[in-house]
């Protein structure tokens, strides 16, 4: 059978003759950003993440860790393992062929505890110096807390409470707030450390976190706060919490949870055998065993400090060593409009359009004496930056799919409830309003009146998409105002554009009425 020529003569191209220029780019990239790596040279796992540059909310390009157990043997010998400094060093040559790769235009290292303790860490430094011609930042303990701090600014909006860092080899605790980060202590609580100075046993090693946490100069109030804890074992705990409370959002970076329940799941999973533990699949085999060490340093933990939450944080050492390399003016821009900014220019039709969207938005909500929070008002701005990212799917699936980018993204900066806002303002954009459209799972992350604010804000977006085919230039002509009767309002069209008014529009704008409990009237300016 004959193919298509048109098949039969890409046959005949190679990849370089139908490849893009390299100076235009993929469209699926931000442009002018410029690749930027992190090797985290830690206790446990030596990591490499590029992101796609040095931003407010930077994006992910490729991650990869490989377990070398750097830290293991330190506290009994002194010294880094030389099989563990063999595992290192072939990955970082590995991730320095990677970030050539992707054409990273600068690399930073750090290293944390196993190489600043250890006798022959300056040794493996120099190594890794050799080997990548880059210099190795070995962060003290006071330093490692102080970024873990910066990672939590970064990735919370005005977060405020006590940051846990727990690795292979310490423990950081540093305060976060408005002001300036408070203090900064580390402790040699690590999961590795720890189960090698306990001898593998889960009771030695509690009254070891114990000892350690009470003798702990904490200069800072944790009574009645939060406290977000960074480091993958803890991350691992939160995965298996979300899994056994059957949590409708697979996310966990701002997973929260109440103290004293986090604490007595904790306990549990430290009293049983770890392949025992329900739903332990979640957890991948390279971090179970370290889990139960992680899960009492935890309970210990939130009982020293007396905090009232945990809110997990996905964002560390890493993300703060680059959040602390932006100018003043760029750290204090809000991450979750970043982000979701971001998303519009490389997936909607128009970006301008959006934020038309968010500024017309904001002025209706004003307009109908529906009220707003700081934090509603920023999860109304990112749907609006957010409302047409789905347009390339097929109609029928428009709904799901911003569902689904929306419930997955990796955006930080925002509650789960937050997430749940921007989510069904979206899912309900393209779903509709009717009584007869069930409301997705995630719903039940929102209170009745996020839900309430969303489904005005869909009834806003579908009267607006059909006079503006998400182009701009139209949306600010439109006039929401209040009308000359008491309760009345008037939705006014400019007369030279009056052709886009007709029998939809009008529906839609009567499903407004009804979502917002106003009388609202079309006319023609």
């Amino acid at each position: 059978m004959m193919r298509p020529r048109s098949l039969r003569s890409l046959d005949s191209l190679s990849a370089e003759a139908y490849r893009l220029p390299r100076e235009t780019g993929a469209q699926g990239r931000l442009a002018h950003r410029v690749p930027v790596a992190v090797i985290d040279i830690g206790s446990n796992s030596v990591r490499q993440v590029i992101y796609e540059g040095l931003a407010r909310a930077p994006a992910v390009l490729f991650n990869e860790k490989v377990l070398c157990g750097l830290g293991k043997g330190v506290a009994s010998t002194g010294k880094l393992d030389e099989g563990a400094v063999e595992c290192a060093l072939s990955a970082i040559r590995r991730f320095r062929a990677l970030a050539h790769q992707a054409h990273v235009g600068e690399t930073h290292i750090l290293a944390t505890a196993a190489s600043r303790d250890a006798a022959n860490g300056p040794d493996f430094i120099r190594r890794v110096e050799s080997l990548t011609g880059t210099r190795v930042t070995v962060l003290t303990g006071q330093m490692e807390a102080q970024f873990s701090a910066w990672g939590v600014k970064a990735g919370f909006h005005k977060p405020d409470g006590i940051v846990g860092d727990m690795g292979g080899g310490s423990l950081e605790l540093v305060g976060v707030g408005a002001g300036d980060i408070s203090g900064g202590i580390t402790l040699p609580l690590g999961g590795l450390r720890l189960s090698e100075v306990s001898g593998n046993s889960l009771s030695k090693a509690k009254a070891i976190a114990r000892s350690a946490l009470r003798h702990a100069e904490i200069e800072w109030p944790g009574a009645g706060r939060t406290f977000y804890a960074v480091g993958g074992t803890w991350r691992s705990l939160a995965k298996l919490h979300i899994e056994s409370v059957h949590y409708p959002l697979n996310a966990v970076h701002d997973y929260e949870i109440d103290a004293e329940r986090f604490i007595a799941f904790c306990s549990r999973v430290v009293a049983k055998p770890i392949d025992q533990i329900k739903g332990i699949d979640v957890v991948s085999r390279n971090r179970r065993g370290l889990l139960q060490f992680g899960a009492l340093v935890m309970v210990e933990t939130l009982r020293a400090l007396g905090a009232e939450r945990v809110a997990m944080s996905s964002m560390g050492v890493r993300e703060g060593y680059l959040h602390a390399l932006l100018p003043p003016e760029v750290q204090a821009e809000d991450s979750l409009l970043a982000a979701s900014h971001d998303l519009s220019v490389l997936r909607a039709r128009s970006p301008l359009h959006s934020s038309e969207l968010a500024q017309w938005s904001g002025e209706a909500f004003a307009t109908l004496g529906v009220e707003e929070t700081e934090d509603e008002a920023r999860f109304r701005i990112a749907s609006c930056y957010l409302a047409d990212i789905a347009w390339r799917a097929h109609p029928d699936f428009r709904a799901h799919q911003s569902l689904s980018i929306i419930a997955n993204a990796g955006f930080v900066g925002i509650s789960h409830e937050g997430r749940a806002y921007i989510a069904l303002a979206n899912y309900f954009r393209y779903q509709g309003l009717g009584s007869k459209v069930a409301s997705p799972s995630i719903s039940v992350l929102a209170s009745p009146r996020v839900r309430e604010r969303a489904r005005i804000l869909a009834g806003i977006f579908r009267v607006l998409y059909l006079f503006s085919a998400s182009q701009p230039g139209v949306i600010p002509r439109l006039v929401l105002r209040k009308g000359e009767e008491e309760g009345k309002f008037v939705f006014e069209v400019p007369a030279d554009i009056a052709d886009l008014c007709g029998e939809r529009p009008r529906e839609r704008l009567s499903q407004l009425s009804r979502e917002t409990g106003k009388a609202i009237e079309l006319r023609i300016a």
